[in-house]
């Protein structure tokens, strides 16, 4: 059995990784390391009944038999957490964004080939079964050359607000993703490496663009990136936490729409639709949740028992999309703040 411990004990661990660890045959969800006692205690009451070690003490976690390391701490950490699974000689899986700067992502790149140990992004989309359909009705040639892209997901991220006795307090997780770069670096990772994926091809270019619904935080609350592909694929990606994030009864919208040469697949997490339209035939498929912790753990588990890590998003898959969402971001935030200093609104 592969013993696995878990770095950081929020929520992506909580509701994510740790289930899918205890779904996956081969795995062993053996330790788990946060500095903060009151995680601790939260993740032991999501999962009573789980026989599981805690640490606060990081030394004693890394002493604690683990066979490889699931990095879900918050994205500053990341690298301290990475730097130190490699001194002890343990593969690991990190979370997106993988960190808050690309000369840290290219350290944690680094310390993994120095130490001849696999470095994998948790991209979770790819495991989706929709996702991995696409993939295949793509590379097969089923909708022709692929040309333009259109991924969407607008949400609340839980609501800009709780209430406590009553009281109205903000949202301590989202402010949290807002503060570490917003919708684009959180949750728009995901569809720039869906984009490159999919087509296979890289991005040459792009330009973002920015809409401020929180004006309290640097970050903007809502984002368009337009990327161009070395393959002539241009894909257009928007991303959203301010889609009814004040709403009593909020919504969110997820879509995916690829146009080829031949013909379109388009998804909608909305009733799991999923269909694809060409000069042959209209497929009606069957559809699936846009992310799958179980899936990617699958997959991790067979390349940890095989060596063959190929297929896995890899570390610089995780370089190429947190830098694309970090720098589209930081230029829009530019533009933002000049566009004040000059008096427009």
């Amino acid at each position: 059995m592969i013993r696995i411990g878990v770095m950081g004990a929020g929520v992506i661990a909580r509701f994510g990784h740790a289930p899918a660890i205890l779904e996956t045959p081969g795995l062993v969800l053996a330790s788990v390391y946060d500095p903060s006692e009151e995680s601790l205690a939260e993740f032991a009451r999501t999962h009573p009944g789980v026989e599981v070690e805690t640490f606060r003490d990081r030394d004693a976690f890394f002493a604690s038999g683990i066979s490889a390391v699931s990095v879900c701490s918050s994205a500053p950490a990341h690298l301290s957490n990475v730097r130190e699974a490699a001194a002890h000689g343990l593969p690991v899986l990190c979370e997106k964004p993988l960190a808050m700067t690309d000369a840290d992502i290219a350290a944690m790149i680094a310390l993994m080939e120095e130490a001849h140990l696999p470095l994998v992004a948790a991209f979770c989309y790819r495991f989706s079964p929709v996702a991995q359909s696409i993939k295949h009705l793509i590379d097969q040639g089923a909708i022709g050359a692929v040309r333009a892209m259109r991924l969407v997901y607008n949400w609340n991220l839980h609501g800009k607000y709780s209430y406590e006795n009553g009281e109205r307090h903000e949202n301590p997780y989202r402010a949290g993703r807002m503060l570490e770069g917003g919708p684009m670096v959180d949750c728009g990772v995901h569809q720039i490496d869906l984009a490159r994926w999919w087509t296979g091809s890289e991005i040459t270019d792009y330009t973002a663009h920015a809409a401020w619904v929180d004006e309290e935080y640097e970050a903007p609350s809502h984002m368009w990136l337009h990327a161009d592909h070395e393959s002539g694929c241009h894909s257009a990606i928007e991303m959203s936490f301010a889609y009814t994030h004040t709403a009593k009864e909020p919504v969110s919208l997820f879509t995916y729409d690829i146009i080829g040469t031949d013909g379109i697949l388009h998804y909608d997490r909305e009733g799991w639709k999923f269909e694809m339209r060409n000069g042959f035939e209209t497929a009606h498929m069957p559809g699936s949740s846009e992310k799958n912790f179980v899936g990617m753990y699958h997959a991790w588990a067979r390349a940890l028992r095989t060596g063959d890590f190929h297929g896995l998003p890899n570390g610089r898959d995780g370089m190429v999309a947190t830098r694309t969402a970090r720098t589209a971001t930081e230029e829009c935030i530019a533009r933002h703040r000049n566009s004040h200093k000059m008096g427009k609104p």
